[in-house]
């Protein structure tokens, strides 16, 4: 297989592992689907990341994320 293939299904495989955490997360039911929504969700995440605030942040989030994965492995 060609490197410019590998690169494209690692690129694809990561968009896909994104992609489920947004359903994951049920934005997508939460936000009945609206892409523009969705959008201006994550627009306004990257600009409190752009903030004083980010790595309070970023530590806040990891920590819900982390116990979320937990919990989950834990079937809970």
């Amino acid at each position: 297989m060609r490197e410019w293939q590998v690169k494209r299904r690692e690129r694809t495989r990561h968009l896909i592992d994104l992609g489920g955490l947004v359903i994951k997360a049920r934005l997508v039911d939460l936000t009945d689907d609206d892409r523009a929504t969705l959008y201006g969700a994550f627009l306004t995440v990257a600009d409190r990341l752009r903030g004083e605030e980010c790595a309070n942040a970023l530590a806040l989030w990891k920590r819900k994320g982390k116990r979320a994965f937990e919990a989950e492995q834990e079937g809970g």
